[in-house]
């Protein structure tokens, strides 16, 4: 087996090896740009080690990979546009460097990109894949819209929000590693079981992404940081807070994801000095930790050789501590 950074390194030279020099220029050359421009490239790599755990050559796993994050990276050049996010891995969204239009066309685009991809996997596999491919992109665009849902809506649970993280989230990172067990062609229940160990470690991923967005560094994080309290966004953070502040803090809390101004740093500052009043930070951790225990119990009923099941340990690990 290899390294994790070995397998991102085979899929940024895979992405690296794309070539996107098609006309309209117009069209595709969002599309380059965004996929070259780095990141953790997560699920490709998840795909790949998946294949190669159950024994699978994780040179047929390459174009589901490609797939998968060309699909991710749709959902980002549309979302940037719902979330009016100007930073996107520490560079210009598409719809800031060019505009909304061309962000929304090239990202129509990348998805059908991102089918030719998987079209391109073994033969006799493909209506498992495309099972899997098409509940998952459904399943991300469910969690998009009740994301959208939240912004409005005067009630939103914890619960509700985490089925939503879950969607639009964790059933891709679960998804990436069911489409490498598929092409090793690993049992039904191995599937299941890894698909449920990528899942609850997207649900702390995701969990880890708002701390960040909270508490983090744009530096470091890659793009703006309090850009959920600047647009209102009910993250768990904010509904944890709710749930245990005190009757004026909470008020205040209401209050204060009233506001619509984004360019108010002093709303950020006072949101987060609640946040800490209440320990909020830690409290999500706990969560996260939660979740990463339900990991590793799905992991250890695969019965995985030892050397393998340390891999996809450590990388849950990494995962939870990551700043970026």
């Amino acid at each position: 087996m290899l390294t994790l950074e070995e397998y991102q390194d085979r899929v940024k030279l895979e992405i690296d090896r794309q070539v996107f020099d098609y006309q309209p220029t117009e069209l595709y050359e969002p599309i380059d740009y965004t996929l070259k421009l780095g990141g953790k490239r997560l699920r490709p790599t998840l795909t790949l080690l998946a294949c190669d755990i159950f024994g699978g050559d994780i040179n047929d796993a390459v174009n589901a990979a490609l797939g998968l994050e060309t699909f991710h990276n749709f959902t980002l050049l549309h979302d940037d546009i719902m979330d009016k996010a100007p930073i996107r891995r520490g560079k210009p969204t598409v719809y800031k460097k060019w505009d909304a239009n061309r962000a929304i066309l090239s990202g129509d685009t990348m998805m059908v990109l991102a089918y030719d991809y998987l079209l391109n996997s073994p033969k006799d596999l493909l209506y498992d894949l495309f099972k899997v491919f098409n509940k998952v992109g459904k399943e991300v665009c469910e969690g998009q819209q009740f994301d959208m849902n939240f912004e409005t809506a005067s009630c939103v649970s914890i619960e509700d929000y985490l089925n939503m993280i879950k969607l639009k989230t964790a059933v891709l990172i679960g998804g990436s590693l069911r489409v490498g067990a598929v092409i090793a062609r690993a049992s039904i229940e191995q599937a299941s079981m890894l698909y449920d160990y990528g899942e609850n470690i997207g649900m702390a991923f995701q969990l880890q992404d708002d701390l960040l967005d909270a508490f983090g560094k744009t530096s470091i994080f890659g793009k703006e940081t309090g850009g959920d309290i600047r647009t209102n966004k009910k993250t768990y953070l904010y509904l944890k807070a709710l749930e245990v502040s005190n009757n004026q803090d909470r008020e205040r809390l209401k209050k204060l994801y009233s506001i619509q101004d984004e360019d108010r740093q002093e709303k950020v500052e006072e949101v987060l000095s609640l946040f800490k009043k209440y320990n909020i930070d830690q409290l999500t951790r706990d969560l996260m930790e939660e979740y990463y225990h339900k990991a590793i119990f799905y992991l250890k009923q695969i019965n995985l050789e030892s050397s393998k099941e340390n891999v996809l340990i450590s990388l849950a690990d990494t995962l939870m501590k990551r700043n970026s």
